[in-house]
């Protein structure tokens, strides 16, 4: 450890402001000292890696890893590995943030790097699956195709999904990274070229309610974060119908099935709900996903992706386990809206989602409705 960086470690706890020390570290960075950061994030995780995550840390951590994660040289982006793979910071979720940032700051024949080093399994795995949403190639990468054809990870829970955008997922809405933070999209609400629809309450067909625990996370699986990191609230149901339901139909259904996001929805608080595509349920989805709401981060891209998939294959009503070309035909085959209502379950702050599906048979209506707020 050099003087100076010792001198960093000891006087951190007491700073009141760290932008000093991230603007010297900035310029070194700037001049190629990218070894210096290196140094520095290992050196602070090995003092303070596991004493709380005093805010001191965090923030001069966090802005270590952004600038080597998001600013393109090999040399970055060897000491951006160099920093994750510390014993006192490793983790899943710092796996899951840091595959985001490199997918969107450096090249995938650079990345490679990643598959051939220290590098953990999870970091790979994540790594190729944020590589993939950006319309990568990853099989024909060198240094990455071998591992992300191979058999041996299979198992891991990412294993499962193709390493190829399918024609519903289109083009995903990723973030864009800053040394000060980040920005995406927020998809969120009935589609804007779908036919609207304002109703009131009318009589339908009855429903009986078919609802299970596990029906319910898998539906809920996108936007869970949520409600287990931040302040949301989900509800995810599905109703067996008696007859066949006409999809003009579904917003009055959806006002008969004694959904509590939708009591109280009437005259005063009418019911807004439009047809849309199911790439656009997906987009939403993962966007919920991977994003996070109000007080929260997401799971980032591949777990969003992940999220979105479980999520849309449920509403469908694929079974549990589905590959992914089927969960798209099965969906493209349901009707799908996205609603609102101005009822007080709805925070009606920026994190508002109803997503409704009916089956290809007219038979099956599943529900999805979250919301969120600061």
């Amino acid at each position: 450890m050099t003087d100076r960086i010792h001198e960093i470690v000891t006087d951190l706890p007491g700073l009141e402001d760290v932008t000093g020390v991230c603007a010297m570290v900035d310029e070194r960075v700037a001049k190629g000292d990218a070894a210096f950061a290196g140094d520095l994030g290992v050196a602070l995780a090995g003092a303070f890696g596991t004493a709380g995550r005093m805010w001191q840390f965090s923030s001069v951590f966090d802005h270590l890893l952004r600038l080597l994660a998001t600013t393109t040289g090999t040399g970055n982006l060897t000491q951006a590995l160099r920093l994750v793979a510390s014993d006192a910071v490793a983790h899943r979720q710092l796996d899951r943030y840091t595959a985001s940032l490199l997918a969107s700051g450096h090249a995938a024949t650079d990345l490679a790097e990643a598959f051939t080093g220290r590098a953990s399994e999870e970091l790979r795995a994540c790594l190729v699956h944020e590589l993939v949403l950006r319309g990568v190639a990853v099989g024909d990468v060198p240094g990455i195709a071998r591992w992300a054809s191979s058999a041996h990870w299979r198992h891991h829970p990412l294993g499962g999904l193709p390493l190829t955008l399918s024609d519903l997922e289109g083009t995903p809405d990723l973030p864009s990274y800053t040394l000060s933070g980040g920005g995406y999209a927020m998809p969120y609400g009935p589609s804007e070229d779908g036919e609207r629809t304002m109703t009131t309450a009318a009589c339908v067909s009855s429903a009986e309610e078919s609802t299970t625990p596990a029906s319910a996370r898998a539906m809920g699986a996108a936007v869970a974060n949520w409600a287990e990191e931040s302040n949301g609230r989900v509800e995810a149901r599905v109703f067996d119908l008696a007859g066949p339901l006409g999809a003009e139909a579904v917003p009055d259904a959806l006002l008969t099935l004694g959904l509590e996001c939708l009591r109280g929805a009437g005259r005063k608080a009418p019911l807004s709900a439009s047809t849309q595509a199911p790439d656009r349920a997906w987009r939403v989805l993962f966007a919920a996903a991977s994003t996070g709401g109000a007080y929260n981060s997401g799971c980032h891209g591949a777990y969003g992706r992940l999220a979105a998939w479980r999520s849309l294959a449920a509403l469908a009503g694929s079974p549990e386990g589905s590959a992914t070309a089927d969960v798209e035909a099965r969906a493209r085959g349901c009707v799908w809206y996205g609603f609102e209502a101005g009822t007080t379950w709805f925070e009606q702050v920026a994190w508002d989602i109803g997503i409704a599906a009916l089956s290809a048979d007219r038979r099956r209506l599943a529900v999805l409705a979250a919301t969120d707020t600061d």
